[in-house]
């Protein structure tokens, strides 16, 4: 059974989070109601809180402001350019920002392949743990987040990286 997947829901202040996981135990994806391209439950999946265990307390150390950096093994499947840059993403340190084009620089993109950054970024199956939220248009501007804008302002402060200025939501 190499496609058993677990899933579990856990209460966040940012609602109530779905998390999945694959055989192994390893994290495939994390979303929020209401999210543009969120998982939501299927037939087959199986509810086990068990393997989500180390992911829960990580979570809840995150929203307490105790862990800046989660240690969980992840799975994603993307194309390669999506893999390159949700790794760039998981470069991207607590309390800090960078932008779409920072993205593509990293990943060795054109500045005209910032669109196809864009779509990466808001194809992140693991929201919060690979921290796109963390990614803000070049002045500064609050832009899309696939979880919402009002999720996105409460994980960056949290983390203490929003400007002290008014943000401009796109």
């Amino acid at each position: 059974m190499t496609d058993l997947t677990y899933w579990t829901s856990v209460e966040s202040p940012l609602g109530p989070l779905l998390l999945t996981a694959d055989a192994d135990s390893t994290l495939t994806s994390l979303s929020v109601p209401g999210q543009k391209g969120g998982r939501t439950v299927q037939d087959g999946w199986r509810h086990d809180p068990g393997p989500f265990r180390s992911a829960v307390e990580q979570l809840a150390a995150y929203f307490a402001a105790e862990l800046k950096e989660f240690r969980l093994p992840l799975r994603s499947d993307g194309t390669e350019f999506r893999e390159r840059v949700w790794a760039a993403l998981d470069s991207v340190p607590y309390g800090a920002t960078t932008t779409y084009g920072e993205i593509a620089a990293r990943v060795g993109a054109s500045r005209m392949a910032v669109r196809a950054v864009g779509g990466a970024i808001g194809a992140n199956p693991l929201l919060i743990v690979r921290p796109c939220h963390r990614v803000i248009g070049a002045d500064g501007s609050l832009t899309g987040y696939a979880g919402g804008l009002e999720r996105k302002v409460r994980l960056l402060s949290l983390e203490g990286s929003l400007q002290e200025r008014s943000q401009t939501l796109v």
